[in-house]
Formats: C-alpha cells, structure tokens, sequence
C-alpha cells in the first residue's frame, strides 16, 4: 500500500468518522429540541382547552363536552379527552354516543395519574381505543364535574418530523463525505507529492550525488525537515569532501616516501601500506584485510609487530631482508590508538646505501692506509739503506726504488684529488664533436710503450656511423687510457687488446668496447669493480702497482656525460668493458665505411 493510499484512507476514515459522529449528535440533538418542542406546544394547547372548557360554567352537561372536545380536536388536529375526576371519560373528539359511554375509565391511566397527582403528566404509550402510538399530555383542571384534560397527538407525525430532519442530515452527511472524499485526496496528493521529493533527493545522497537540492517545502514539519536534511548533507559533503582532500594528501605522502610504511589493527589485519614497503616485502598482491603474518616472511619484524600488539611501547631494530640484492633496514614498530581502535605502524627505513657507504668509507680509509704504508716503507728503508751505503751502484738502485714509490704516491694523491673533485661537481666539461679514430690513436700512442714492453698489440675498429663522438675529447682520453692500462696490466703477453666503436642499436647513441683476453673477472665480483680500491684477490696477488681508482674515476667521468659503463666477461675469455655515449653523433668523414686498424708491439 502506497503512502498516498494510507494518507488518503487515514484522511478520510478521520473525516468520516467525525462526520458519522457529528451527524448523529446533530439528528439525536434535532429529535430532543423537536420533541420537547412538541410537547410543550401539546401543554400549551392542552392549557389552552383546559381554560376553554373552563369557562363553560360549572357542570355543564356531557353532550355539551363532547362537542366542544370534537371542536376542540378538530381546531387542534389532535385527540382530545374530557375526564371527569373519577376517571370517567366526559367527552372525546374521537369517539360519540354510544361508544363515548361504552369507554374504559381512564382514571388509571399514567398521564391521569400524573396530573392528578402533579397537576400535569406526560406521557407515550399505545392507545388502544384508536390503536395507535400516541404522545398523551394531560392538565388538571380545578371545576367542579370535570378533572382532567387530556390532548392526544398521534406519534406518526413526530416520527414524520424526525424522518424529515434525518433525512436532511443523512443529505447533508453524504454532501460531506464526499467533499471529505476530495479534500483527503488532495490533502495525500499533496502531502505523498511533496515526501516523494524528499525520498527522490535522498536517493540521490545514498547514489553519492551531493550537489542536488530539496526545492521549498513550505514552513511546516516537512518543509523544516527537508531543510534540515539539505543542511545535514550539505554539511556532510563538507566533511567528506575535506576527508577526500585529506586522504589523497595522506596517500601522497605515505607514496612519495622512502620510508615503508605498514598499518595494522589490533587483530593484526593489514590497513594501509605504501609503496615502498611492498618494494621492500615483495607483495605480489593488494596487502589490506590480509594479515601481518602472511605478508611479513621476516621473523623480526614479525616479532616486532606482535610484541606491540601484546604488550604496547615502541621498538627499533635493524634487519636485513633476503630480497635480491639484499636491504638493510632500521624497522620501527609504535603502537597507536585511533577511535578507541588500537593498532601498530611498521616504518621500514632503508639504510642499505648508508651502510654500504659507510662500508665503503672503512675500506677507503684501510685501502688508503694500506696504499700509502707500502710505498712509505719501501721509500723509509731506501733512505736508511742510503744513509748505510756507499757503494754508488747500490746507492743508485736504492734512489729507483725511492722515485718509483714516489711516483706511485703521486699518482694515488692525484686520483684521490680527482675523485675529490668529480664527487664535488668541480669538473666541467667540453663537449665537442671529436674524431673516435683520433681519439683512439691518441690512446694509443700514449700506452705504445706498456704494450710494446709487454709484447702486446692494439687492434681498433669504428663501424659506419661511429667516426663522430660528442664527448669531451681530454676527459674521454683519460677513460680509455685507464681501461687500456687495465687491460694492458692483466692480459697475458703477446696478446691483442680491442677497442671498438658501434651505432647504438636503438640508433641514439656510439657504443664503445675495451676487450683483452686476460682471467676475466669472476661473476660474483664484477658488479664491484668499479668501487674504489676494490681488486679481484687474483689480481691484488699479482699487484700490478695500480692504484686501484682508476675504474672508479672511469665511471665517474662516463656519468659525467650522461653514459652508462659495464664490465663483463666474454665468451671466448678475457673482459669486456662497455661505454654507451648518449646522443646521436654526426659522421662527415665517410658515412658507410669502417675503419680497422692495429698497432702492434
């Protein structure tokens, strides 16, 4: 049932009902006033014959009252009776002669009774002389053979009247109920039409669409609460809005830290995690609603996340995570309260690089130390020799000893300055477009005599599209003659050392190649070549006398120009170190031809 229906029907049961009732009030009131009316009118006529009949003079005979009785009830249009005190009917308008004599005394009857007794009585019963009901009104009268005067009134004609007047008010009853019919449904129409505008608005609020409005419900309670549901939702698209606002702010921050953030609640199921700590505990899938224990495979921090849970106060450890490569990380467990909801926040702070530096730091100090106390004491024991010694001869080796330890320091001093400088930015750079042969025969010329000592030989080759690099053409000098000294130190004798020039295959950039057919690196070790002082313990054994910051300072000046440089082994033995130049360069001198050339010992 709609709630128009229910309107309407509770609408009009009120309004009949109150009908209904108002209708028999007025029709039980009407039939009180018209009967009382009535017989007052029938007193009073009853008064009327009795000071009629009393002016006929004292016993007047009974023919005589019988006529002025038929007079009498015919003026009136009622029965009239005549009774003399002892009850014996003196004259009747309804009956004559014979039948008038041959009458029951009516010296019993109530309304007798009553006026004899109280000087009127009133009355309605059953006539069975005109057998009829009948309302009998009788007066005493005070004259000598007559007692009591007596109007009769048929009841039909009261029950006349009242049809009458009921039948007006069953008229004007139904006039009513019909207007009762009309105004309750206009009154559901209205009242269903304007709550079906306040359910269609909220509809739209449940649908999330908070800009509609309610239109004007008038002043009254629907109208009052249709503003304050537009005011509660309008309030409420306030705050959400403002929630919106802060969650994404939150989700920006909790995803542009380094930090690894994890929130858990008090039964350890998982309600936030950023980024980086999916990074750092490889998560495949979304890890909220998931517990800690099937996300965290760490025990620690594990460990860390429950003893929060259970016993509350923060906890700091640091832990190493077995991801590839492997992390190190300061984990921080604090427990919270949000809503009367506890919970614990997991921050995982990476701190691999730091200690990686730091570790690097402790080498470079013991490396240097390291560098530094060999030549020292070399040079330290040839002065004491000299200062012993006096044979020239002697004196003179001693003195070599001395100036190529010295120029050993010097070198070291010289590539520490100049990491200094490149880890400070100080070091600028020239690019121009340079010859790569050019570049290459430089090289060469300059290592001609390390190779020709050891009986080796260069070999160099520059594809169609590689005679042009756009580098700094002094600082890329110095990456190949480092990579060339390497290669030259660590590869056997009477072998070939190969620098080769390429075309990106993207197109985009030369790629460049220093190969010798050495060792080789071992696998684990050929990710830290290019750390400072780092040295393959095969090669530290045959000590070449580098300073071990050559490749170090390699990697620096290729980043410089926006290049990357790697090592690696090649399949037929010796390394391979490969430079990518960025930037597509120009070859004017013979676009398609390859220049191969070899220099060698």
């Amino acid at each position: 049932m709609t709630l128009r229906t229910r309107l309407f029907l509770a609408a009009f049961g009120i309004a009949g009902a109150s009908l209904l009732v108002a209708a028999a009030l007025v029709a039980w009131s009407l039939e009180r006033q018209l009967l009382a009316r009535i017989e007052s009118d029938l007193l009073a006529e009853t008064r009327l014959v009795a000071d009629l009949v009393a002016r006929l003079g004292p016993s007047p005979a009974v023919a005589e009252l019988d006529r002025e009785a038929d007079a009498f009830g015919d003026t009136l249009g009622a029965r009239v009776t005549l009774i003399a005190p002892n009850g014996r009917v003196l004259g009747d308008s309804a009956e004559d002669g014979a039948s008038l004599a041959a009458m029951e005394n009516h010296g019993t009857r109530p309304e007798v009774e009553l006026a004899q007794a109280s000087g009127r009585g009133v009355t309605r019963r059953f006539s069975t002389t005109v057998e009829r009901d009948l309302l009998y009104v009788a007066i005493a009268v005070d004259q000598p053979g007559l007692g009591v005067v007596r109007l009769a009134l048929p009841l039909t004609e009261v029950d006349d009247q009242i049809g009458s007047v009921q039948r007006a008010t069953a008229v004007g009853l139904l006039a009513a109920l019909a207007g009762a019919v009309v105004l309750a449904w206009i009154v559901s129409t209205r009242l269903s039409g304007r709550v079906s505008e306040i359910a269609a608005v909220a509809r739209r609020y449940v649908e999330g669409d908070l800009t509609v409005q309610v239109g004007h419900s008038g002043d009254d309670e629907f109208g009052t609460v249709a503003r304050a549901l537009d005011s509660a939702v309008r309030e409420l698209g306030r705050r959400l809005g403002e929630l919106s606002r802060n969650r994404r702010l939150t989700d920006a921050i909790l995803s542009s830290m380094a930090e690894g953030v994890l929130v858990v609640d008090a039964r350890g199921y998982t309600q936030m995690a950023n980024d980086a700590v999916r990074r750092m505990l490889p998560m495949s899938e979304s890890p909220v609603g998931r517990h800690y224990v099937e996300l965290i495979r760490h025990p620690g921090v594990a460990k860390q996340i429950g003893r929060a849970l259970d016993e509350g106060g923060s906890t700091r450890r640091e832990i190493t995570l077995s991801t590839e490569p492997a992390r190190v990380c300061l984990a921080s467990a604090t427990p919270f309260v949000a809503q009367d909801e506890p919970g614990v926040v997991l921050v995982l702070h990476d701190v691999s690089e730091y200690r990686r530096a730091e570790q690097i730091r402790q080498d470079f100090v013991a490396n240097v130390s390291h560098e530094l106390r060999t030549p020292l004491t070399a040079i330290r024991g040839s002065v004491d020799a000299l200062l012993d010694e006096g044979d020239p001869a002697a004196q003179q080796r001693f003195l070599a000893i001395i100036a190529r330890h010295t120029t050993r320091m010097e070198r070291l001093v010289a590539d520490l300055l100049r990491l200094a400088r490149l880890d400070a930015g100080q070091e600028g750079l020239s690019v121009a477009p340079c010859s790569t042969a050019a570049l290459f025969e430089g090289v060469e010329t300059e290592l001609a005599p390390l190779v020709r000592e050891k009986g080796q030989r260069l070999e160099h080759h520059v594809d169609a599209g590689a005679h042009t690099l756009p580098v700094d053409p002094a600082k890329f000098h110095d990456v190949l003659r480092n990579l060339i000294d390497n290669a030259a130190h660590y590869a056997p004798e009477e072998s070939a050392i190969t620098l080769g020039a390429s075309v990106h295959e993207d197109g985009t950039g030369v790629v460049l190649t220093v190969a010798d057919r050495g060792p080789g690196i071992p696998d684990t070790d050929l990710p830290r070549v290019f750390e400072r002082f780092y040295r393959v313990e095969r090669s530290r054994a045959r000590n070449p006398g580098g300073t071990g910051l050559g490749l170090a300072i390699v990697k620096h000046l290729v980043g410089l120009h926006g290049g990357t440089i790697a090592a690696a082994n090649r399949p037929g033995g010796g390394t391979m170190f490969v430079i990518t130049v960025p930037g597509l360069p120009g070859d004017a001198d013979a676009p398609g031809a390859e220049d191969r050339r070899a220099v060698h010992a």
